[in-house]
């Protein structure tokens, strides 16, 4: 598992082209700059790690493209020991941003396959979430709750009730909305009842699964 002074050069180069994308975000920035993408793809895919794209990961699933995880993690407004949910582990590179911004974060998965192979791989580079848990990200994580904030990285058809409960008062909720196509979505949570609602154009993800077997 090597990360080379070539691949820093490929990740300084991203993170440049997401400034010009428009992410301002220094620490987010920084945290692109320094996680090590490529190990989070199949070999195959190496050499291709650093561009601005998606690739598969398996069970159908994708990685997603660099600016996107930057643009979600940049909603959130992470701030040191931020206690954050994230639905949709995958292969645990919005979970290694996160972790790298100071958060403690807590990240559910619904695919076995998935959820195995990254239990695995982020310990190896010493990437230590506060939880990873194999489930169904629909129904958050209760017992852990409230959260500071909480990213969802799959397409929602509906924003889940039981995520928005977790939040904390001042909270943030990222989520892309939609069927086919999704629109970025923040909720703030203003107090017990009310929640304050943006959106930020579309994105496309793959779709949140339910109903763990």
């Amino acid at each position: 598992m090597k990360d080379t002074n070539k691949h820093q050069g490929l990740r300084n180069q991203l993170v440049k082209q997401l400034e010009d994308k428009g992410i301002t975000d220094k620490n987010v920035l920084a945290a692109i700059g320094k996680i090590p993408r490529h190990l989070f793809l199949d070999s195959s895919f190496e050499d291709f790690a650093y561009q601005d794209k998606a690739f598969p990961i398996g069970a159908d699933q994708t990685i997603s493209q660099p600016y996107t995880v930057a643009f979600q993690s940049q909603l959130l407004e992470v701030e040191k020991d931020h206690k954050i949910l994230e639905i949709g582990t995958g292969s645990g590179y919005q979970t290694a941003v996160l972790f790298a911004l100071g958060a403690n974060v807590f990240s559910i998965e619904r695919q076995n396959h998935l959820f195995k192979k990254t239990s695995l791989l982020l310990p190896k580079l010493n990437i230590r979430p506060k939880k990873l848990i194999f489930g169904d990200g629909y129904k958050g994580l209760p017992e852990s709750a409230p959260f500071d904030s909480i990213v969802v990285t799959a397409g929602a058809p509906f924003i889940p009730q039981p995520l928005m409960a977790q939040l904390k008062v001042g909270g943030r909720l990222v989520i892309p909305v939609g069927e086919k196509e999704q629109i970025m979505t923040l909720l703030i949570r203003k107090n017990e009842t009310q929640f304050e609602k943006h959106e930020f154009g579309d994105f496309r993800f793959v779709p949140l699964l339910e109903n763990k077997n």
